[in-house]
């Protein structure tokens, strides 16, 4: 279940408990959309960018999530995002920064180079 539509449901609970009108039934349709609704999936963003800064072009993009890995297609004008940011603003939280640590220049680097990725 969408996380607003859960907190639209549990703040209407909370209005029936205000004036006193909540009943069992209202807790047990709680539940039982708790249960239904299992965790949601983690969904990975794969992003390679052009360089190690968040400002920096994507030059390569994939997900993972429902469907196993998916590109996002060779038109880099249809990605959904041109840098690493536009994903951060979008709700995307970074768990790997690029290994700078394996970069020895800024033209040369050993391991995927300038490789971001995010989760939901």
């Amino acid at each position: 279940m969408d996380a607003a539509l859960l907190e639209d449901r549990l703040r209407g609970c909370l209005t029936k408990f205000r004036e006193g009108n909540l009943q069992e039934s209202d807790l047990e349709g709680m539940l039982d959309i708790l249960q239904d609704g299992a965790a949601p999936r983690q969904q990975l963003l794969y992003l390679s960018a052009s360089g190690s800064s968040v400002h920096s072009p994507v030059i390569g993009i994939s997900f993972i999530g429902d469907e196993a890995g998916e590109q996002a297609g060779d038109d880099p004008d249809g990605w959904p995002y041109q840098t690493v940011l536009e994903a951060i603003h979008d709700g995307w939280r970074v768990i790997k920064f690029p290994e700078l640590a394996l970069m020895l220049h800024e033209t040369h680097t050993y391991g995927l180079g300038c490789e971001f990725i995010l989760e939901k």
